[in-house]
């Protein structure tokens, strides 16, 4: 596997790096394990001062680290800058909340003495993250896995080299222990020797459906635990009270952020009859305005695709779909510049056979539908393999919330843009994968639930006469 940087703006090839070898692969688990044997005897406190310098640091070298992403994989500067912040706002909270919500757990029970659940480590992570988020990606795993005492082992994807090995060295230049998080540049067999090593005790993937299945073999082939984070096919609805203002500002950016390199993306408007005429020339009044360019330049607002292959594949599949009868309302033409840019387009017509129905396209085509109603609407959400996010628009945000709760989906924001924030669990269902990131639920991912339970002496005549076991069950 090839691990270089290739500026997709200019096609440029900035840097190349070497392969891990197997040596270099068996130090970093050996370094890994023995600084989590050291985690599991520190105070928490330690780590929740490191990873607030880890928030600092990630500030100190913003700039820096929002250029590298940029010339990487071609977002927008702007973008980036917001995606370092993030960075550091999710390292700020988990430095802020994890001891409390790491604390024991009390459990009520009629079992003999006093009874707790503990979290603690359970060893080193693997990590698998792709490049469309390259330092989100890598944070929202290791900040939490950071304050529980979990070492991770980085492979991330191979044209994002340079952003993956950089937030490393930020972290430990920060003072986190060397082996917190270590960046390799792994292959696919040394992924899987990884995984199945008895020193790794699970495996986070944020990626595509083959890489999410691989690992999650490989993953359950070893008893190991993990969480997948996959593809989307995000329904964005709008129903027919909606303020139109609101939904036309929101709709464009929602598909169009990212390049719609975004799993989260709205990818498929399902726009009731009566607003549906407005929605389409409002989308097409919005797309037309964007500016393709150095995605450097604060006057670019469309940035190119991450790699040539992803834009030849996403026109592959725009082609696929309008063979099968979809209709261009707007887009699909060439754009005169050098790098991998992808004109903004919108179709129509695209009916239950048609591959643009269930497969998801990564880049910025949006697939809009005509619904009358709002049964229609939910059913049209729901047919789909994927269950990550969703958008309801709705002049009744209590009838959007209701709608929220019949869609097929992890996540689900009426009348809003869609947040990515330390405090909400994020994940999907369906083919979007299982598990979840971030939030008290992300902290708990991969931890050790471990009852203990203590009494000043045994219950010896309940033990005699043998109704220890079933001592719950005499008591209902």
């Amino acid at each position: 596997m090839a691990y270089k940087t290739i500026n997709p703006y200019n096609n440029e090839l900035v840097k190349e790096y070497d392969d891990t070898t197997d040596q270099e692969l068996q130090d970093t688990l050996e370094r890994a394990h023995d600084l989590y044997k050291t985690f599991k005897t520190q105070d928490i406190k330690e780590r929740s001062k490191m990873l607030h310098r880890v928030a600092d640091k990630i500030r100190e070298r913003s700039d820096e680290l929002a250029r590298t992403c940029t010339i990487e994989m071609g977002k927008l500067l702007v973008e980036a800058k917001g995606e370092v912040e993030l960075c550091a706002v999710i390292a700020d909270y988990f430095a802020d909340h994890a001891e409390e919500m790491l604390k024991p757990e009390k459990v009520e029970t009629s079992a003999n003495g006093k009874a707790e659940i503990h979290h603690q480590s359970t060893g080193v992570i693997m990590m698998v993250e792709p490049w469309n988020f390259p330092y989100y990606q890598m944070i929202r795993v290791f900040a939490p896995n950071f304050m529980v005492g979990n070492p991770m082992i980085l492979k991330h994807a191979s044209n994002t080299p340079s952003s993956a090995q950089l937030m490393a060295d930020v972290i430990e230049e920060a003072g986190a222990p060397k082996g917190s998080i270590t960046n390799l540049f792994m292959n696919y067999d040394q992924v899987s020797e990884t995984i199945a090593d008895s020193r790794v005790q699970g495996v986070a993937l944020t990626g595509s459906e083959r890489g999410g299945a691989t690992v999650a073999k490989t993953a359950g082939e070893n008893l190991k635990q993990s969480t997948l984070e996959l593809g989307g096919m995000d329904p964005f609805i709008v129903m027919d009270d909606a303020d139109m203002d609101d939904v036309a500002e929101i709709a464009w950016r929602s598909r169009i952020y990212n390049a719609g390199q975004e799993c989260t993306s709205s990818k498929r408007f399902i726009v009731m009859e009566d607003v549906y005429d407005d929605f389409v020339e409002r989308l097409k009044n919005n797309f037309s305005k964007l500016k393709p360019g150095d995605p450097l330049k604060d006057d670019t607002t469309l940035a190119p695709m991450n790699t040539k292959k992803a834009k030849e594949e996403l026109q592959d599949q725009l082609d696929e779909a309008i063979n099968a009868g979809a209709q261009v309302v707007y887009g699909n033409e060439p754009i005169d510049l050098p790098g991998q840019f992808f004109m903004p387009t919108i179709l129509t017509h695209v009916d239950k056979d048609n591959p643009a129905h269930k497969t998801e396209m990564f880049g910025p085509v949006a697939v809009v539908y005509k619904v009358s109603s709002e049964e229609e609407a939910i059913a049209l959400a729901n047919d789909n393999p994927y269950g990550l996010g969703a958008i309801v628009f709705t002049g009744d945000s209590q009838r959007g919330a209701e709608i929220a709760t019949k869609i097929e989906t992890g996540m689900v924001y009426v009348n809003n843009f869609r947040y990515s924030l330390p405090e909400l669990p994020f994940g999907g269902v369906k083919r979007s994968g299982y598990g979840r990131e971030m939030s008290r639920i992300g902290l708990m991912a991969f931890v050790n639930d471990k009852l203990i339970l203590t009494a000043d002496k045994p219950d010896m005549d309940n033990l005699a006469s043998g109704l220890v076991a079933s001592k719950n069950l005499d008591n209902k």
